[in-house]
């Protein structure tokens, strides 16, 4: 049972005894940066005087943002597809190294909840890695299940798998934390196929994240020429029965 001891409200740990069926065993929140707790980590370890950080999708669209404010101390450049708010730099995500010098480099690079919305993310990826820094940290946050938004432009859901794919070893980095929170309790609707109507589905949950540190550069790097073995993290596909 993975229901936290300190709910004290009876009709609330009942309930939450009920939705603890609906998760997957295997599948743990990330430690340091979940969901809730993963901006305050950012901007500890970023606020320090001669950092960069560059956080991709900067533009304020459902709320005001407060990343200038919580660094004050550093060098903050925001990057967004459209002009707006907290925006410095506009420009396609896929191309991110293209509207920089040559030789420019940040420090911490950053995502939230624009991941899903990029047709090639492993092309966003590559782009990540050329512009951090050795020993640079990269955070982002994405979505494994939730509601279509922002169609059509509402391209993948990513587990924390696909995360430490994307970010691996064989593009030049290690992970320091990964996992995914907020979980969704879920069914399948009397609109669906009879033989799955009203069927439970277990194991969604809305937000991954992934915190990893770049720990070299990789020169070329081409994911056509990467070994299977570089993103499965030492995993094997699960053999027949």
């Amino acid at each position: 049972m993975s229901t936290p001891l300190i709910i004290k409200d009876p009709l609330l740990l009942l309930r939450a005894r009920k939705d603890d069926r609906y998760l997957a065993k295997d599948v743990k929140a990330p430690k340091l940066v979940g969901h809730a707790k993963w901006s305050d980590y950012i901007y500890k370890i970023g606020n320090k005087a001669g950092m960069r950080i560059l956080e991709v999708g900067s533009r304020e669209v459902t709320a005001s943002s407060t990343a200038r404010e919580k660094f004050s101390e550093a060098e903050y450049v925001g990057f967004d597809y459209y002009p707006g708010h907290n925006v410095d730099v506009v420009g396609d995500a896929h191309k991110l190294s293209s509207y920089f010098k040559e030789d420019e480099q940040f420090d911490i690079i950053y995502s939230s909840a624009c991941f899903e919305h990029f047709a090639m993310p492993w092309l966003v990826s590559t782009e990540i890695a050329k512009l951090l820094k050795v020993g640079g940290y990269v955070f982002v946050e994405t979505h494994f299940s939730y509601s279509a938004h922002e169609r059509p432009w509402n391209f993948f859901q990513f587990s924390d798998m696909a995360l430490k794919a994307l970010f691996s070893p064989a593009l030049g980095f290690e992970c320091i934390d990964v996992g995914m929170s907020n979980p969704i309790v879920g069914r399948f609707s009397a609109l669906a196929d009879k033989y799955l109507r009203y069927r439970r589905v277990t194991g969604l949950y809305c937000h991954s994240e992934f915190l990893g540190k770049k720990i070299k550069d990789v020169k070329d790097f081409d994911w056509a020429k990467v070994n299977l073995d570089e993103v499965v993290d030492g995993t094997k596909y699960p053999e027949p029965e």
